[in-house]
């Protein structure tokens, strides 16, 4: 059974002093934190696994004809081989024709909009995955994105695995390396802008437990369906760093590990695309904030800064000045 919403917001008041909430989260990267590479399909197919969960690969996909195909080809190889058991990908109305694409490579293709059509107009990829769940049937659902370059089946492997290895686990974030690449530009570490400017920073802030997440934002992870049907879902952008912070308000910080898939290459949103991104987000994430009427913590200067899979805390102190028509002046004796 869940816990009330008075019962998360005094579990969380009573685990958050920042120093102790930071030591958390450390421990939590050593013991929750998995490699994509340390897990093998045979580990868990229908032919060797047979008391494993069923699983489910979705693939939210609007307008990604140049990498569909690819992604899906990936996954379908995985449930011809029985380590997963249904990919659907969930189409938002492509007219490059994704959908075609998608079903040609072995997919099973779902309109976005045929989903659930009493709740109304679609809003959003967040929307997508929560209709999503009325078209599979998987006891793990396992969310990748459809414009990923150089997708690996691993991937879903990586993301799966954690959950069958452990029973406690309720969700699995992906977490990568991610450079901004731009034709022949490459810069590395320069891609996932809204996460580290927006999502990380407010995370150290109200929810400290969870700052050692690389990736809070990423679109591939992985759930149990159990617990996602017992989550709301946010919409649009905001979705991702919803689900994380409402399982970890309803379940507890054990319940979430994150598992490395090494590096993602997807296309990047321009600047002026990225700023009504970051509203949702941080409009999702502070809406639980306001509900579990959390504060500021007074004189916490520490961030939990990331240098590639190591934490590191700084410090980073809010020092204001009075106004200067409030200090003596120079030679008054006053």
């Amino acid at each position: 059974m869940g816990r009330t919403q008075q019962q998360e917001g005094e579990q969380y008041i009573a685990a958050a002093g920042q120093r102790a909430a930071f030591d958390r989260a450390r421990a939590w990267a050593t013991t929750n934190s998995f490699a994509a590479e340390n897990f093998s399909a045979e580990q868990f197919s229908a032919k060797h696994a047979q008391a494993r969960p069923s699983i489910s690969v979705v693939i939210p996909a609007k307008q990604v004809a140049g990498t569909i195909e690819a992604v899906v080809a990936e996954c379908v190889a995985l449930h011809e081989s029985g380590a997963v058991d249904e990919v659907v990908v969930v189409d938002a109305g492509s007219t490059d024709g994704t959908g075609e694409l998608a079903a040609a490579a072995g997919a099973s293709v779902e309109d976005e909009a045929d989903l659930l059509p009493g709740v109304g107009e679609v809003l959003g990829k967040g929307d997508a995955m929560w209709r999503s769940l009325s078209a599979t049937t998987g006891e793990i659902v396992v969310f990748v994105d459809g414009d990923t370059e150089g997708f690996d089946r691993q991937f879903v492997v990586g993301l799966a695995g954690p959950l069958i290895a452990d029973r406690r686990l309720q969700l699995v974030k992906g977490a990568f390396k991610r450079p901004f690449v731009s034709g022949a530009l490459r810069v590395e570490g320069g891609g996932g802008r809204v996460n580290e400017l927006m999502a990380r920073p407010l995370l150290n802030i109200f929810f400290p437990e969870l700052s050692a997440l690389r990736q809070p934002l990423a679109g591939e992870f992985a759930a149990r369906r159990s617990a996602l049907e017992a989550l709301p879902f946010c919409t649009g952008y905001g979705t991702e760093i919803q689900l994380l912070v409402d399982t970890y308000l309803k379940f507890g910080l054990d319940a979430i590990a994150q598992c490395d898939l090494g590096e993602r290459i997807n296309r990047h949103q321009s600047l002026a695309s990225l700023g009504p991104m970051a509203f949702a987000v941080a409009r999702a994430l502070l809406s639980r904030v306001d509900r579990l009427n959390l504060e500021l913590a007074p004189g916490s200067d520490d961030f939990m800064a990331l240098v590639g899979s190591q934490q590191e805390l700084k410090s980073v102190p809010l020092v204001e000045r009075p106004p200067l028509n409030s200090l003596a002046k120079v030679g008054d004796g006053t």
